[in-house]
């Protein structure tokens, strides 16, 4: 069984002294529960791991009861015990519970470690920001990098560009039809309605949904809030576009990239740049054939510039950076990304035609830029793509 780098960095906190609750968050079907249990059956601790999937446990109680047991193999051993609870965002005030048991075992001195996963990245932010403050760390488990993919299910490059990077849709990639309607049912529509609209009050949840398959499809394109509003049907206003496209990012599968400026708050009032988290979203939302999306180099430079968005996206959130896009005029950069005082410029050559001199442009307006540029003998699109380049100088 193919061994993820995120299984190593849960071993690596675990088997540090009890100081922090393990969060283990990230996009639905990643392989979260598996790098878990890979974990566990590396360490040789005791440990339990249980899951709050079954509805009929559904209650804070159901957290205690558990704990209590993994606390009764610490007592008839008296050696340290991991308790690991899945779907954790299915119960309801979990947080307020796992806070008070972390409190009780932290004044008593057990050692009980605890890692807590969950499928809905929004409903364990909402649970983290509410009451355990200060009491844990997160461990991101981001789509498959094309590294991966290729180590584990033999991915060529263009496998990688079409098909994306989860793990369970690996198996379907000989039949186009069957794999669309798995990232469908099985990515899509539960991120939408077990996620998203379960989290937050969304009015108009047809018009979210929309939104989604216009975005994706238009991954690695700037669209203007009224262009938006021009496709969709009861659009509503530009803040309930810009508030859905908000919460379906926070949801690990459509973002709007803003426009890089030195003034941040111009930077929130910019058109966005659709980018879909991992292509495979773009392509299902497209409906098209690898065939028609492989061969036209329009249609290939998009979802050649929506991988590397993707792979941005994903090492942003585990390396701490900002990503973005800039224009000035005709001239643009398809990535910036900055760091604190750092900033890096990155142009993709996609094979889709651009107006050239975006990157000198960007240089001459802010010198101690990092440039970039994907698809080059120095920047190669495969490496970039398995994580392998550094981003900054």
């Amino acid at each position: 069984m193919f061994v993820r780098k995120l299984v190593g960095q849960i071993k690596i906190r675990l088997e540090e002294k009890r100081r922090f609750i393990q969060i283990v968050s990230g996009p639905r079907q990643t392989g979260k529960t598996t790098a878990v249990l890979q974990a566990l059956e590396s360490l040789s601790v005791q440990h339990r791991f249980v899951s709050a999937d079954d509805p009929v446990f559904s209650s804070p109680e159901w957290i205690r009861n558990e704990w209590e047991q993994a606390r009764m193999m610490y007592r008839e051993t008296k050696k340290e015990v991991i308790l690991a609870i899945d779907e954790i965002q299915k119960i309801p005030q979990w947080s307020a519970m796992v806070k008070l048991l972390w409190d009780e075992d932290t004044r008593k001195k057990i050692p009980l470690k605890v890692i807590l996963l969950g499928s809905s990245s929004l409903l364990i932010h909402k649970g983290l920001t509410e009451s355990l403050a200060g009491r844990f760390e997160v461990l991101h488990s981001p789509h498959w990098n094309y590294g991966e993919c290729k180590a584990a299910f033999k991915y060529r490059l263009e496998d990688f560009l079409f098909f994306g990077g989860y793990p369970g849709a690996a198996a379907l990639k000989n039949d186009e039809e069957r794999w669309a309607a798995y990232i469908g049912s099985s990515i899509v529509e539960p991120v939408i309605s077990q996620d998203v609209l379960l989290m937050e009050e969304v009015r108009k949840p047809a018009l979210l949904r929309a939104l989604f398959t216009l975005g994706a499809g238009y991954s690695a394109q700037e669209l203007s809030y009224t262009k938006i509003l021009g496709q969709l049907h009861d659009a509503g206003n530009t803040v309930t576009i810009a508030h859905y496209l908000e919460l379906l990012g926070r949801a690990n599968i459509l973002c709007g990239l803003p426009k890089y400026q030195s003034n941040k708050l111009k930077v929130r009032q910019s058109s966005p740049r659709f980018m879909v988290f991992d292509t495979s979203l773009m392509v299902w939302a497209e409906g098209a054939s690898r065939r028609r999306l492989l061969e036209s180099p329009d249609a290939r430079g998009h979802l050649t510039e929506s991988a590397v968005g993707a792979c941005l996206l994903a090492r942003g959130k585990e390396e701490g950076f900002e990503v973005y896009w800039w224009r000035d005029r005709d001239k643009e950069v398809d990535f910036v990304v900055e760091k604190g005082p750092r900033l890096s410029a990155i142009e993709v050559k996609s094979g889709r035609i651009k107006h050239p001199g975006g990157g000198m442009d960007f240089q001459k307006r802010y010198p101690h830029a990092l440039s970039l540029v994907v698809g080059s003998s120095n920047c190669g699109l495969e490496d970039f793509l398995e994580g392998k380049t550094p981003l900054f100088k």
